[in-house]
């Protein structure tokens, strides 16, 4: 997921100068991002969540098997069948979502739905719901947004010389870059000694 937060930060630097704005504002060109400053990102988070959206790391959800046979939207499932829930589709659904292609973070800020990690939204699971969604919930987000924090807010990033950058994607059991991220980065920040 760093990588593809990265990738679409890249694709729309605006949106990196916002991020680096909140960095700045919240951490200061003058220190390092540390645990402390992590719940203020809402900026980063949302850029965060909307890739998820964007590119889950599960496109198809893991399977579901129903214990008994029920109807769900109109249609039958019956006991045991293997159930495949696909996040890709739904997240990019033209009816759930405006302009669902657009990568746009603003769709999670100051949202009241619920629109978060804890699947209770069924416009957005990036990690499954209820009983079977993912464990490591807490773990993931804090270390994802730290990672990223501290590379957006230590470094300014462009690609090689010449390079182009490349969105498209590998289908398979993550959503994986089709061809992996290069980037170049150079100092940022006003102290060289932050850097040790």
């Amino acid at each position: 997921m760093v990588e593809w937060v990265m990738t679409t930060l890249l694709d729309n630097p605006e949106i990196m100068k916002k991020v680096q704005k909140e960095l700045d504002e919240i951490v200061g060109i003058n220190n390092i991002v540390e645990e402390v400053h992590l719940p203020k990102l809402s900026y980063l988070d949302a850029v965060v969540n909307e890739t998820f959206r964007l590119y889950p790391a599960l496109p198809l959800l893991v399977p579901r098997c129903p214990t008994h046979t029920t109807q769900v939207g109109g249609y039958t499932i019956p006991k045991g069948t293997r159930v495949l829930l696909n996040m890709y589709a739904i997240h990019r659904d033209p009816q759930l979502w405006d302009n669902p292609l657009e990568f746009r973070p603003e769709r999670f800020l100051n949202q009241t739905s619920g629109l978060d990690y804890t699947g209770n939204d069924h416009r957005f699971l990036p990690f499954g719901s209820g009983r079977r969604i993912c464990a490591g919930i807490p773990l993931a987000e804090k270390m994802l947004i730290y990672i990223l924090s501290s590379l957006l807010h230590s470094f300014d990033w462009h690609l090689p010389k010449g390079e182009n950058l490349d969105l498209s994607e590998k289908f398979g059991i993550v959503t994986k870059k089709n061809v992996p991220l290069i980037v170049v980065p150079a100092q940022r920040l006003s102290k060289f000694e932050l850097y040790q």
